[in-house]
């Protein structure tokens, strides 16, 4: 593999999902990291998301394995969208899964891998914030409900089907004999 020469990158260790791995020991060592920390922009899609700044609740395992450090824990916090079928507004809690492996400077891992296959360690520091963006936004509704039987919007008038009359509907006329509603009201042929 060709060696890289990109720039390695620098990690703030103020950042909020940056974590610092030199308290772990050896390999086989663990410890649970649990924190409470702002959302970033950006963890959302069209009709869901998390708003920037709603805290996140980390609760996290980092292991020390030969290769680097496994990662594993979940992702608590609360989202906030519209129904995909009604528009109304949703709020839910939400809870993901993580699960990465990064790699140490020189493992067999991070030599025979490319650099976007796998995260790496960087200055004995690990960067979340892509590894919780891309559990939190995967794991999003793709249609946010705001309960299961929502019945949505009429599709004729634009209410909420659920605030509306059982047997709620409207006439509909075949278009092909809309010429002749218009002839017997006063439209086309008429004599007036």
């Amino acid at each position: 593999m060709p060696e890289n020469n990109t720039p390695r990158p620098h990690l703030d260790p103020r950042a909020p999902l940056v974590l610092d791995i030199r308290r772990l020991g050896g390999t086989g060592s663990l410890v649970t990291d649990r924190r409470r920390v702002p959302a970033p922009a950006g963890l959302c899609h069209d009709l869901v998301g998390v708003p920037e700044g709603a805290p996140l609740e980390l609760d996290l395992r980092l292991e020390s394995a030969t290769e680097g450090v496994l990662v594993t824990g979940t992702v608590t916090t609360t989202v906030a969208g519209e129904c995909g079928r009604c528009l109304d507004p949703v709020t839910d809690e939400f809870v993901v899964e993580v699960f990465e492996l990064f790699a140490y400077p020189g493992s067999t891992t991070a030599e025979t891998t490319d650099e976007d296959e796998v995260d790496r360690i960087v200055d004995d520091m690990i960067d979340l914030e892509p590894v919780v963006r891309d559990a939190v936004v995967l794991g999003l509704p793709l249609t946010p409900l705001c309960r299961p039987d929502c019945a949505g919007l009429c599709p004729t008038c634009g209410q909420r089907l659920d605030d509306l009359p059982a047997g709620h509907a409207h006439e509909v006329l075949d278009p092909r004999w809309a010429a002749l509603t218009e002839w017997n009201t006063g439209g086309i042929g008429s004599t007036e």
